[in-house]
């Protein structure tokens, strides 16, 4: 059992504030039947570039949110990412919309993403793609 809040799309937790020492998490998928061949690490970016940060009309992968991700031989994904702020509205539930994204993937088993603040996220976290995009060169 973990004492960290676990996302749950109910509960609009980004309505309350948010504290930079929490940390949330969320959980997707399911154990992938044996002998099915886990996805791709390319069709895992591919997938979390389908994810955006609402406020900024930039992917969360070319913004540099996704700290790191691991893939095991059975499918699981473990994936570390953070906001570019504390204070982001959707803290909550990112970690869920995240989750989602990477367990619709065929290849994808159980998927685990925590948010983490530690480091903070700075612009330098961005692809050079994001930065044009954004017109921070």
């Amino acid at each position: 059992m973990t004492d960290r809040p676990i996302y749950d799309p109910g509960f609009p937790m980004h309505e309350a504030p948010i504290d930079p020492e929490a940390s949330f998490s969320a959980r997707a998928g399911a154990p992938l039947p044996e002998g099915r061949p886990p996805a791709s690490r390319e069709a895992i970016v591919e997938a979390l570039k389908t994810v955006y940060d609402p406020e900024i009309p930039v992917d969360i992968y070319e913004l540099g949110l996704i700290y790191e991700f691991d893939l095991n031989e059975s499918g699981q994904v473990r994936i570390v990412m953070t906001l570019t702020t504390p204070g982001c509205p959707v803290a909550g539930e990112m970690p869920g919309m995240v989750a989602e994204a990477v367990a619709a993937l065929d290849g994808a088993g159980e998927v685990e993403v925590e948010l983490t603040w530690d480091p903070p996220w700075t612009p330098e976290h961005m692809s050079e793609d994001a930065r044009m995009l954004l017109g921070m060169f």
